[in-house]
Order: C-alpha cells, then sequence, then structure tokens
C-alpha cells in the first residue's frame, strides 16, 4: 500500500478507479514559499518541485509517498488557487478566449529518498466567456472549485469552459495517471 500525500478527490478517485490500494495523507508543505525560491524557474519544474516536496512532507517509512501537483500558466503567467469567489471571476475572466498551459507532475519517495519523477503538460483551449456564464458556472460550481487551480473540475461542470483540449486526460484531472502506474508496477507496487 503507497501513501497519497495529498487530499485532492480527483486524486483519490484515479487510484481507487485503477485499483491501487493507498493510505492519503495531507502533505503539510508551503506552496507559496516553494514558488517563491523558484523565481524564473520553468512551470514544469515548478510543478515538479511541488510534487517532490509533497512526496518527502510524509514521514519516511519503507512505502511508497506519491506527492503530486497541478498549475497552470495562461500567457506567460502563472495562476494558483483562487482565494475566493471574486478572484475565481477575475481567473475565468483573463482565461477567457485563451489557451491555457496545466502541467501536472507526480513524485514517488521512499526512505526520504526521491525515486522517481514525472513532469507533464496538457493544452486546454478556454472558449470567450460571457459575465453571464461565469456568474451562472461560479453559482454551480462554488466552492468546490475553491481548490482548483484554474477553477475548474473537468469531470464537473469545468468542460463547459472549453472548446478544445489536447493532453492525456489524466493530467487535465491532475496527476499523470499512467506514468504513475508504470512507476508503481517498476516498484513491485502493482503486477506487471
Amino acid at each position: 500500500m503507497i501513501v497519497l500525500a495529498s487530499k485532492s478527490a480527483s486524486r483519490r478517485a484515479m487510484l481507487e478507479a485503477a485499483g491501487v490500494a493507498f493510505e492519503a495523507q495531507a502533505a503539510n508543505v508551503d506552496e507559496r514559499a516553494i514558488e517563491a525560491g523558484m523565481e524564473g524557474a520553468r512551470p514544469d519544474q515548478v510543478a515538479l518541485a511541488l510534487a517532490e516536496a509533497k512526496a518527502l512532507a510524509i514521514p519516511a517509512d519503507e512505502r511508497l509517498v506519491l506527492g503530486s501537483d497541478s498549475l497552470v500558466v495562461v500567457e506567460n503567467r502563472r495562476f494558483d488557487k483562487p482565494e475566493n469567489r471574486e478572484e475565481a471571476a477575475e481567473h475565468l475572466r483573463f482565461f477567457s478566449g485563451k489557451a491555457m498551459q496545466l502541467h501536472s507532475a507526480a513524485a514517488l519517495a521512499r526512505g526520504g529518498e526521491i525515486v522517481w519523477r514525472h513532469p507533464a503538460v496538457a493544452m486546454l483551449f478556454t472558449r470567450e466567456l460571457s459575465e453571464d456564464f461565469i456568474t451562472a458556472y461560479l453559482d454551480a460550481e462554488w466552492p468546490a472549485v475553491a481548490g482548483c487551480v484554474g477553477v475548474f473540475r473537468i469531470e464537473a461542470m469545468g468542460v463547459q469552459l472549453f472548446e478544445r483540449i489536447e493532453g492525456d486526460q489524466f493530467t487535465v484531472l491532475g496527476m499523470p495517471l499512467l506514468p504513475v502506474l508504470g512507476a508503481l508496477r517498476d516498484h513491485g507496487e502493482l503486477p506487471s
């Protein structure tokens, strides 16, 4: 059994659906401090550093610890989870009609050492969003999307934000699941 260093419902659901035995523990990581120390780093490097920090934040034993993180970049501007509904609306206005890069990364740690890492990216093309849509969307989805980078859950109404998506659906959900499953097989956690 592995440890998932996350409280993300989406990541838990992916692992459950894939038949992976895990225990979820929230990682106590200051994401903003890590990001601040990586000024000028590429988005994939930041997502990977956050995933690694989460994997290392859970007390080390011999179980594998899976850390994962996602971040959104639109027009070279990185977005974090919105702090409140007003900021969520501002993010959606900014995303309207633009291409969104969604970077997701995963890392495995064992005994306090990173033993595997993998970054992934998906492109999501946001349609033009009217003020009426943004209001109705947030009426329906807030506060569920408060903890979501990009202010959406693709498995819910968030799919209505986009006209096209390029990339792996699991990456969009918040974790590059297929490479994770391969790494779990390589480390003896899943049958090969």
